[in-house]
């Protein structure tokens, strides 16, 4: 079992779509691709692509790209959707790669996914040539100390977002829209210092906005730091 994700993947692939939820499409989507498209990769790896919507993005631009994610039913939504893709069985704790083979790397929500994530990055970061890049979205830890979300008012007004057990590592099952997933919530620093232990250099770091979308949930996605983008450089 892939953290609930084989039992999942068929709600999950029916709730995505090709553009990608709100987050997606109007937050993450626009910051992720305009970090690649100033610098166009010759290699690109998705780790945990999914059913490859984001692996398709990159391809969509002449972008030669490999997406792997852990969960079969996924893998075959991808290569369903796009026959001439490369999309691959494997964990992103165990990369079938040999060393620098990529010069870029992507983890697009993936983290949050991960048991053992320090062992995923440093994969991650074996696969990655000299110079190359990994471009990391990630949930903020704000956001996934409380999963269970929101505090609203009897008028399902937003009152505030609590924030509860930040400093721990803990795993939590959330549950919306048919599936049923394990997230795991750490600090900020946590994942800053695993990946500073790799002796990357952070080359860019943002908590981004909605660029577009509805006015109204704009709103309630400014009232809290729901994401951050990350860009790590390897040296050597």
């Amino acid at each position: 079992m892939t953290g609930g994700w084989d039992t999942s993947a068929d709600a999950w692939i029916a709730v995505i779509g090709e553009h990608g939820d709100f987050s997606r499409e109007h937050v993450l989507d626009p910051a992720m691709q305009d970090l690649i498209l100033a610098r166009p990769p010759d290699h690109a790896l998705d780790v945990g692509c999914g059913e490859g919507r984001f692996c398709r993005w990159l391809r969509s631009r002449d972008l030669r790209a490999i997406g792997i994610d852990p969960t079969e039913r996924l893998i075959a939504e991808a290569r369903l959707r796009d026959p001439t893709g490369d999309y691959r069985i494997a964990k992103a704790e165990s990369l079938p790669f040999a060393d620098a083979s990529f010069d870029l790397v992507v983890s697009y929500l993936t983290l949050i996914d991960i048991r053992d994530f320090r062992a995923a990055l440093r994969e991650m970061v074996r696969v990655l040539k000299p110079g190359g890049s990994l471009l990391i979205a990630n949930l903020n830890g704000f956001v996934t100390s409380c999963p269970r979300g929101w505090v609203k008012d009897q008028e399902v007004r937003h009152l505030h977002y609590p924030v509860d057990r930040y400093s721990d590592e803990f795993a939590e099952w959330v549950t919306w829209a048919g599936i049923h997933i394990e997230n795991w919530h750490r600090p900020l620093s946590a994942y800053m210092q695993g990946l500073l232990d790799l002796n990357l250099t952070l080359t860019h770091f943002d908590e981004p906005l909605p660029r577009s979308g509805d006015a109204e949930r704009q709103k309630v996605y400014r009232r809290a730091p729901w994401f951050v983008v990350m860009e790590w450089q390897r040296s050597n």
